[in-house]
């Protein structure tokens, strides 16, 4: 990838999924484990209540997600501009 605007559109695109992905990374382990975690406790799942859930077992599934979400689009990313292996 040669030319430097082709470049920069991969980074700015990079960068864009890379946040994207960190605010649903905060908004699921940060939000909803500590911060809403009153409110979504009034929920129950399975007997426990959700902002539990959230915190102890929320926040890996939501990480896992997002690694094969990240892992997915960034080869879709690297075959439409013409970096993949």
């Amino acid at each position: 990838m040669a030319d430097p605007e082709k470049r920069k559109a991969y980074w700015r695109a990079n960068l864009r999924l890379t946040l994207i992905l960190l605010v649903i990374w905060f908004t699921i382990s940060y939000l909803f484990g500590i911060v809403f975690v009153e409110q979504l406790n009034a929920v129950r799942i399975g007997g426990y209540k959700l902002g539990f859930w959230f915190a102890q077992q929320g926040s890996m599934y939501g990480f896992i997600v997002i690694i094969f979400v990240y892992a997915s689009r960034m080869a879709a990313l690297d075959r439409k501009f013409g970096v993949d292996e």
